[in-house]
């Protein structure tokens, strides 16, 4: 019978591990390198090894709604995208609220994660850790690992002929704190992710230029979307999900008409290969800005580096450059296993449902946040953790299924790709708490139409079934309430705003769910 269970890492998918543990009566114990809670979202002026690092300015690109935990709402007042140390404050007031700091073991390292010689009937593990350079082993029925997967740079250096001759700095953005060192210098940026953009748009007020070098190109979407909401309240919908799936070449088609409205990408140097959905887009309102008036300048792949010049793949030059960030993302990292349990090629490893490894006897090892959603991490985390430790419990044996390569372009960068709708779904249907849209559409028709029309938010997880909370149906209807609240600081006396176009796809929505609920019948 499994009781006691080792969680690794005490950030966004640590801490609901311990208190999905707690809530189906296991003993978790939680190891922590560091000495506080947070992980990536704890900013340090100096990077930790093998600790994931953020930049000081980062504001996280989900908003509040979407990234919450499902039954601990964030306060109303916190602005819908917030600052890394709001984000760190959300994190201390679940910990507080549940009282998850007594089971977190801090500055202390795990060194080894190994199975027993009984495995196959046990599936327990030795795990060792090492704590003011003391190491102890510890017997642990299951193991959760919850690092992330920020932490290893990934810079393959040799992809960049003539980087060893170049004289100027060089850097993995990991590396990165603040811009007022970089002021008057020639910098590239190489990468088009988030993280890319975020910081080609911070150096390019005090750089003397800023160039933004990609590969791929890739698809903007803005962080205030329709009548000024938050993008993914406005796109991640079960309405939506339903299109995207049924039609997916019109919601392309949308979607990049939408994209080029703004910044016609093909002028704007940004057009990649790869249509909107088929590639995680980039999140910026203001990088349109920045090219417009020169202040960042788009360029192609680097082709070679000499002492100071850098050569482009378009046959263009840049001379003198001063600084070169490489923003090429990550490697999935885990020195406490020996490959006979988990082996990484090519930033992949098989996980059924990017939570368990279907090759051991037992299912008592689950990873936690080993994922790139498109949407919020938190709710996704904290999902998988309510799945992996019912498991533990019935200790039932799953099947592998892989699925990520379906839709996704093929690199380093998308192979724990996954929709954040779909993905909530279908771990919410092993737990058994997918709610029952079709159903509330009978029996509370004015909830169903919020679940249906408005964001999937993670309250929807806690209508029903395990882990039922009494206050969801509550935070769903008021959403609203709480998106307004920290941008209403000023009663202009204006009214709602109305869309035609979002009225009349509410309306071609019912009557797609009718017809569904007819002709099943």
């Amino acid at each position: 019978m499994i009781k006691k269970v080792a969680i690794i890492g005490a950030g966004c998918s640590g801490l609901p591990s311990i208190k999905c543990c707690l809530d189906e009566g296991l003993e978790p114990t939680c190891f922590e390198r560091s000495d506080d809670i947070g992980g990536l979202w704890r900013f340090k002026t100096d990077p930790e090894e093998a600790r994931a690092s953020i930049y000081k300015s980062v504001i996280i690109n989900t908003s509040k709604e979407m990234m919450c935990y499902s039954d601990y709402p964030m306060p109303e007042e916190y602005p819908n995208y917030m600052h890394n140390s709001k984000v760190l404050e959300y994190f201390y007031k679940y910990m507080e609220h549940f009282q998850l700091k007594k089971y977190i073991k801090f500055k202390t390292s795990v060194c080894s994660v190994k199975k027993r010689p009984d495995f196959a009937t046990t599936g327990q593990w030795d795990v060792t850790t090492e704590h003011e350079g003391k190491q102890e082993t510890q017997v642990f029925d299951a193991v959760m690992v919850c690092v992330g997967h920020h932490t290893a740079p990934n810079l393959q250096l040799e992809t960049f002929p003539g980087i060893e001759n170049f004289k100027g700095q060089y850097f993995h953005s990991r590396d990165y704190k603040s811009p007022e060192e970089f002021k008057g210098k020639k910098i590239i940026v190489v990468g088009i992710g988030n993280t890319a953009v975020d910081l080609a748009i911070e150096l390019c007020a005090v750089t003397k230029q800023l160039y933004l070098s990609t590969r791929r190109g890739a698809w903007l979407i803005n962080r205030v979307y329709d009548n000024g909401l938050p993008m993914d309240i406005v796109l991640f919908t079960r309405f939506f999900a339903i299109l995207q799936d049924v039609f997916p070449s019109l919601v392309n088609t949308v979607l990049e008409s939408k994209a080029n409205a703004r910044a016609d990408h093909a002028i704007f140097g940004l057009k990649p290969k790869h249509r909107f959905i088929h590639q995680h887009p980039t999140i910026s309102d203001d990088l349109p800005n920045r090219i417009i008036s020169g202040k960042v300048v788009m360029k192609t792949n680097i082709k070679q580096f000499l002492e100071r010049d850098v050569i482009f793949e378009d046959g263009t030059v840049e001379k003198d450059i001063d600084v070169v960030i490489f923003a090429t993302g990550y490697r999935f990292f885990y020195p406490f296993f020996d490959e006979s349990v988990i082996k990484v090629v090519k930033n992949k490893l098989s996980l059924y449902k990017m939570v368990f490894p279907p090759e051991l006897e037992k299912p008592t090892l689950a990873f936690i946040g080993l994922i790139q959603p498109i949407g919020a991490i938190m709710p996704v985390s904290e999902i998988q953790a309510r799945w992996a430790t019912r498991v533990f419990k019935a200790d039932s044996k799953e099947k592998y299924l892989l699925h990520v390569l379906y839709r996704y372009v093929e690199s380093e960068r998308h192979t724990i790709q996954v929709d954040y709708v779909n993905h909530m779904d279908e771990i919410a249907e092993e737990i058994g708490c997918k709610p029952n849209v079709k159903k509330l559409f009978l029996t509370d028709p004015k909830l169903a139409w919020e679940m249906f029309f408005g964001p999937c938010a993670p309250y929807q997880y806690r209508l029903s079934g395990p882990g039922k909370w009494k206050d969801a149906r509550k935070a769903i209807l008021t959403m609203h309430d709480r998106i307004v609240k920290p941008t209403m600081t000023r009663c202009s006396g204006a009214k709602d705003s109305h869309c035609p176009f979002r009225f009349a796809l509410k309306i071609l929505g019912v009557l797609i769910l009718f017809a569904a609920i007819y002709f099943a019948m």
